[in-house]
């Protein structure tokens, strides 16, 4: 069965459907789809079949998740099918014999909780070698998604799969993230570019006259898959070339943990040549070596490596923060009526829930404070 045949089976397409819509059965446009669900399933198939499937337009919306304000590109449920179907069925079984172990995001039994295990493991087997001296490595890239480049990312999804046969699908799905880029006369395709200024751009300059062939957005299963195999270069970089041993990837943070800040520092080098290759852009800012004594954060959560070897953790400085804002927020919603205290409770409950397994037991007992100040009641 060649790769088309897989994800324009209708067993695999129905299948899809029903993974799609979890979560999301009570919108009217999943309702309409499933009315007559075998009719779009048939349709579906023939299209992919020959070849004249073209995914819709997207649905655009500015998003702030964790702090960060995200540009959102989201599609409808009929697109979403083909896309779960897809990943699903070729791009994620295939590709997913070129990601090392160490991993972690957008995959079967792995996520952020994953990530955290594992650079636990490699803290306590880093010290039962080298003790608690030793650095910590931490690259993160500027605008990861915005500036994933289209021949990069096709030429290297060819060259892993196992046929061709859907290369037009995932072209088509690619390329609908091109940036109108009329309004300018430069070619920037070798600079940084970030979706949430472009919004900004008055849609009269978008003319249609000149595309830039980057970006790939945030809110499409595809660009999921993207974002975890399209660093693969630099994963086997630094564990094959390199042989960093404590090595993990979580999308576009990275971390490496070295006894020798030297090593570390050439192999950040190292780095910055292999992002250039694929046309990715290295957040200088944000990429710190830190002594492993001293702490350093990593997916919102702060670590210490003592003398004893024991694992002290605790919220982030930055999560903190975030929260307590987020609090004062949710008490001028409450007021005007678009919150219910019932939803402000629950989110600050999780929140609590999230972070209280961690060495922070004054950390929440201050934003229960913080919650009775706001909201007169205390969070058990």
């Amino acid at each position: 069965m060649s790769n088309l045949d897989a994800i324009s089976d209708p067993n695999n397409l129905l299948d899809a459907f029903r993974k799609a819509s979890n979560g999301s059965i009570w919108k009217s446009s999943v309702q309409k789809y499933e009315i007559n669900l075998l009719k779009n399933i048939r349709q579906t198939q023939l299209d992919l079949q020959s070849n004249n499937y073209r995914q819709g337009e997207f649905l655009e919306f500015e998003l702030n998740e964790r702090g960060h304000n995200r540009h959102i590109k989201a599609l409808g449920i009929a697109d979403r099918v083909v896309q779960r179907a897809l990943c699903d069925e070729v791009l994620m079984p295939q590709l997913g014999k070129y990601l090392i172990y160490d991993n972690g995001a957008s995959q079967k039994d792995k996520g952020v909780e994953f990530c955290r295990r594992r650079l636990e493991t490699h803290l306590h087997k880093y010290y039962r070698k080298y003790g608690s001296d030793g650095y910590f490595l931490h690259i993160d890239f500027r605008k990861f998604f915005d500036n994933i480049r289209h021949d990069k990312l096709l030429a290297a999804f060819s060259d892993k799969l196992d046929d061709d046969s859907v290369m037009p699908v995932l072209e088509n799905m690619v390329q609908s993230f091109k940036i109108d880029i009329s309004y300018s006369d430069k070619d920037l395709t070798d600079q940084v570019f970030n979706s949430m200024e472009y919004a900004k751009i008055p849609a009269d300059l978008k003319t249609g006259k000149r595309y830039m062939a980057k970006s790939m957005g945030i809110g499409s299963q595809v660009s999921q898959a993207a974002g975890v195999f399209f660093p693969t270069k630099i994963d086997t970089y630094c564990k094959v070339v390199r042989g960093c041993k404590f090595y993990g990837r979580y999308m576009d943070d990275i971390y490496i943990i070295h006894h020798d800040k030297e090593f570390l520092r050439s192999v950040l080098d190292g780095v910055r040549e292999q992002s250039a290759k694929i046309g990715l852009f290295i957040n200088e800012k944000k990429t710190q070596i830190f002594k492993l004594r001293h702490g350093f954060a990593f997916l919102k959560i702060k670590y210490n490596l003592t003398e004893t070897g024991k694992i002290i953790k605790r919220p982030a400085r930055d999560n903190i923060t975030r929260q307590r804002r987020k609090m004062k927020k949710f008490r001028k919603l409450v007021d005007e009526g678009a919150m219910s205290i019932e939803d402000a409770r629950n989110e600050v409950k999780s929140w609590l829930g999230a972070n209280e397994d961690l060495n922070a037991y004054r950390t929440c007992q201050n934003i229960r404070q913080l919650y009775k100040d706001l909201f007169g009641e205390w969070l058990k």
